[in-house]
């Protein structure tokens, strides 16, 4: 039973770990729109373009996410892009990028600007703009709540799951977030985000 597979930040007993996400590929349009949303919208630098060394026929582009993490994107000049689409089972869902909260309010008037519609929702334990890119990938930009160092999220997160767990709550709420953070003894600062709906829904 998968229920009975604890949320914790300890390693699991596997044969190896990984040690952290070095890229992700999307198969993707064209490079003009492909550079345009992601470039010239989201402000990622684009730090390799080559061939696609299984398909030479196509160029793949590398950007940097804002932290070394690298996107990549397969991409034709003969493939238009196209604003829907449907994910089935293996496909990805979404990506999400994360936000300084002091530029979020300049994101949404940004992607406003720019055409990109979107909806903000307050999800617990983050702030999320959600919107899509030119080929109808529903892209999260999501800013942190509060100020959790990142070598110590997952034991935030996973804190913060035993606490929603003995509260009954249905999702980790900003209680639950608040007293993992005094409980390991991080400081509880809580960044100004504007207003959203909570819960669930996109």
């Amino acid at each position: 039973m998968t229920d009975d597979v604890p949320v914790t930040d300890e390693k699991p007993d596997s044969p190896f770990h990984t040690t952290g996400t070095d890229h992700i590929t999307v198969w993707g349009s064209n490079a003009e729109d492909t550079i345009e949303f992601y470039h010239d919208l989201l402000g990622m630098p684009l730090v390799l373009r080559q061939p696609n060394l299984d398909d030479p026929s196509q160029t793949h582009l590398f950007f940097d996410t804002g932290d070394g993490r690298i996107l990549t994107f397969f991409v034709s000049d003969d493939r238009p892009s196209a604003r829907s689409q449907r994910t089935q089972v293996g496909g990805v869902h979404h990506l999400c990028f994360s936000l300084d909260p002091e530029d979020y309010e300049d994101v949404m008037d940004a992607l406003g600007e720019a055409g990109h519609g979107y909806n903000v929702f307050d999800r617990g334990i983050f702030h999320s703009i959600y919107t899509r890119d030119n080929n109808g990938l529903v892209i999260e930009l999501s800013a942190d709540k509060w100020a959790i160092p990142d070598d110590r999220r997952g034991e935030v997160l996973a804190t913060a799951q035993r606490i929603r767990e003995e509260d009954g709550a249905e999702y980790a709420k900003d209680e639950h977030v608040e007293a993992a953070l005094e409980e390991l003894g991080i400081g509880v600062e809580k960044y100004d985000l504007p207003d959203a709906d909570t819960g669930t829904g996109v």
